[in-house]
């Protein structure tokens, strides 16, 4: 039972504090469609989906309704469509087929147009991963994702630089929207198979034939409640974002009980990940700040981020007992105010933010560099991600954005939750004779663990 003064600090976490559900993501097993004709098999992905998730948006808008919790976007994730399209000579027809039953079924993105290439690469893999520049520029709402490295395979050097290869040729082609495409795909390491959050969602091999999560937000809430602790120990400010983000992980179980109720589908899981948007006053960079910091990116914020991510998920794994995803704090720099101004000012740099995501949940998120950048540039900064979630047994991803025809200074705008972003210097020296000897990065001796 809700007592009532639960209740009333919900309501004005709402109201005032800019508390949200960012997602209900209905999470669907592709395997019964596969077939060896891809028409056929596009009008099964179709068909599946359609039937499906066919409810979905109009339960999350009943439940706004009935329960006054905004729920942001409406998401369908599927099956890594490389693990089903073996004898599909061109994917890109499942891409359409994906992006086609996503707008009948009125969703705001759909995810798993993914390549599962850790250790090493099948024909269908690399057919899907070369596929994706043209998937993402002929649709509209679909995502794609790359899990290149994990701390049990290494990292498949071969797969790093096909993805640095992809997203030039991706950037190229979307250039007109600010190469908004690349916005709509990440390469990761130890990508897990149960994210409700774009664009890296899949509905991994390990799932069940459906299920709903829940990705929730309150960057917000956080900050407010760390203004009653000012000047106080950070024993204090631990223990105050740790009672918080239960309130937020309540309001998130609560969602994602009644929607897989209503739907008739298994709970999967709610990710409590701090997400935050362009919006002021719903910025992670702000939580920092409140800490503390003159501004996020300087000396401190490393350990401020680490401070932040332990206690929610402290918090939040104690209100539900399906916690999963991600689940911690996200720092994409397009999508939060906060991190906008903070690399606008020259105090958040490409290094810093990759300092940052040793202890972050997610790695180098929605970040502008400039169009010129070469593909051995990107694959080696996807490298230097990869191998910081190898190391550290985490997961880590990169989703960058090389904005053709723009350079340090100019920015690039998307709209949206996506928001904009100021083009971020990389470094001038170059790391193609590394990237070219392609191969795969040994995964560590702390892996061998049978």
């Amino acid at each position: 039972m809700f007592q009532t003064h639960e209740i009333l600090d919900t309501l004005r976490m709402i109201d005032q504090e800019k508390l949200d559900v960012r997602t209900i993501t209905m999470g669907i097993s592709l395997f019964n469609c596969v077939c060896d004709d891809e028409e056929k098999l596009a009008q099964r992905v179709y068909d599946r989906i359609c039937t499906q998730a066919e409810n979905l948006v109009k339960v999350g808008r009943e439940i706004e309704r009935d329960f006054g919790v905004p729920i942001v976007n409406k998401r369908v994730s599927v099956t890594p469509i490389s693990l089903i399209t073996g004898a599909v000579k061109n994917p890109v027809v499942i891409a359409r087929a994906l992006d086609k039953a996503a707008k009948t079924v009125g969703v705001d993105f759909i995810g798993g147009y993914s390549a599962l290439v850790q250790k090493g690469m099948t024909a269908a893999d690399e057919r899907l991963i070369r596929s994706i520049p043209e998937a993402l520029s002929e649709t509209d709402v679909m995502c794609s994702s790359v899990n290149v490295g994990s701390t049990r395979a290494g990292i498949n050097m071969d797969a790093v630089k096909l993805c640095g290869e992809m997203i030039k040729d991706l950037s190229i082609r979307t250039g007109d929207k600010d190469s908004l495409g690349c916005a709509k795909l990440v390469v990761f390491c130890n990508a897990v198979e149960d994210n409700p959050f774009m664009a890296g969602a899949f509905h991994g091999p390990g799932e069940g034939d459906c299920a709903v999560s829940v990705g929730v937000s309150g960057p917000g809430v956080v900050k407010r409640a760390l203004e009653n602790v000012k000047g106080q120990r950070f024993d204090e400010v631990a223990e105050m974002i740790k009672r918080t983000a239960f309130r937020i992980t309540r309001v998130g179980q609560l969602v994602a009980r009644e929607a897989s109720a209503r739907l008739n589908v298994p709970f999967g899981i709610v990710d409590l990940s701090l997400a935050p948007t362009p919006a002021v006053g719903d910025s992670v960079a702000h939580i920092l700040e409140e800490m503390g910091l003159e501004r996020c990116g300087t000396h401190g914020t490393t350990a401020a981020l680490a401070l932040l991510n332990d206690a929610v998920k402290k918090g939040g794994v104690m209100a539900s007992s399906h916690v999963g995803g991600l689940s911690g704090a996200f720092i994409p720099v397009s999508e939060d105010i906060g991190m906008i101004e903070a690399a606008a000012c020259g105090a958040l740099t490409l290094d810093k933010l990759e300092a940052m995501t040793c202890v972050c949940s997610v790695g180098l998120d929605m970040i502008a560099v400039p169009g010129d950048t070469t593909a051995a540039t990107i694959s080696a900064i996807i490298a230097d991600e990869a191998a910081i979630g190898m190391v550290n047994n985490k997961t880590t991803a990169v989703r960058l954005i090389p904005a053709a025809g723009k350079k340090v200074g100019d920015e690039v705008e998307f709209g949206g939750l996506l928001g904009r972003a100021p083009i971020i210097d990389v470094h001038p020296f170059s790391a193609e004779t590394f990237i070219d000897r392609g191969g795969r990065i040994p995964a560590p001796l702390h892996s061998l663990r049978n």
